[in-house]
Order: structure tokens, then sequence, then C-alpha cells
């Protein structure tokens, strides 16, 4: 996915949602901050959208109109997730660092995640392809590890302990810090 893309997904979902923004939290929302972000950071196809209303049935009707295997998807090769925003663990004022992208021609605008509370985010789901992802952050300069302890130490209590967390990215800064060529990861 690329900036133009983005935009298009914010446009396609504010008019689906009849509403002037949406709130875009997935790995996609890093564009917001970084538009010419390295490929290695938009392998997704997928761009996760809520509507700002926070409505859970207007999430349904994103994710109906424009999600996998819609015709949305098939003409332009990349699909909205409509969720709400409650399916994501954020940090505490995640609210006030949001980047505001515009849709273009007065079509809306996208609330998309701030890059440290994005990489916490993703680190509470602590998944591999999360972990990568994070690591390539890190690794591309784009998050600053202080500012991602504190982010870490803003989420609420979720299934993965923060200590859990700062551990993985203690060992994941000493292993960049030591082998910075090697420490890129592999396939989002």
């Amino acid at each position: 996915m690329n900036r133009e893309q983005l935009e298009h997904a914010i446009r396609a979902a504010c008019d689906v949602a009849s509403e002037d923004r949406v709130i875009v939290f997935g790995s996609q929302s890093i564009l917001g901050k970084f538009p010419d972000a390295s490929a290695n950071l938009r392998q997704s196809i997928e761009v996760d959208i809520a509507p700002g209303s926070g409505d859970p049935a207007v999430a349904d009707q994103i994710d109906g109109a424009l999600g996998e295997d819609s015709t949305f998807h098939a003409t332009h090769g990349f699909y909205v997730h409509g969720l709400t925003i409650e399916a994501a663990v954020l940090p505490a004022g995640w609210e006030r660092r949001t980047v505001t992208v515009s849709a273009g021609r007065g079509d809306g605008m996208g609330r998309c995640l701030e890059a440290h509370d994005l990489a916490a985010s993703k680190l509470a789901a602590f998944r591999e392809k999360d972990r990568d992802f994070v690591r390539t952050l890190l690794v591309e300069r784009l998050v600053n590890p202080r500012k991602l302890r504190l982010r870490i130490q803003q989420l609420p209590p979720a299934r993965i302990p923060a200590d859990t967390l700062l551990t993985w990215l203690d060992a994941t800064v000493r292993e960049i810090v030591d082998h910075p060529r090697s420490s890129a990861g592999g396939e989002r």
C-alpha cells in the first residue's frame, strides 16, 4: 500500500460511513507520518479503519462494502478492514497524538496513529509479524526506543504483560546496535 491508496481508502470509508473523519490504526497508519515509508513497512494490502463515531454497525458497513473479497478489493488490489477502535490495544492519550491525513478534494480525513503509539499497539499483539514490523521501525529510526518504552508503559493491562514487551524492546535495541545490518525483519 502507498500513501495515495491510503487516501483512497480514507475517502471510501468516509463515504460509506457518511462521516467526515475515520481512524486509521493498523500498520498502514505509518503512512500518516511517513508517506514515503519503506516497502518493508508497506507490504500489507489491508488498512484497518474505524468510523469516527465508533458505531459498530458503521464499522460493519465499511467492512462489507470495502473489505476483503469485496468489489472494492477486486478493483483496487487492497481493502479496508472496518473495525471499531476497541479492536486495538492503545496507549493512554493516543487520541491527542494522531496524524491527520486529508483524503483530498474535501472528501474526509483520516486520523492515523502516531508511530510510537502504533509500535506499542503492535507489540501488545505480540505476533511475529508485528514484532518484525516494530523491529523495522526501530532499524529505520522511525521510532525512538525511549519514547516507545514510555508508550508501552501507557498501555492498559493486556494479554501480554508490559514487562515482556519491555524485555523484547531492550533485547531488540541491543541486537540492532550490535548487528545493525542484519537486524531488519523478514516479511510482514
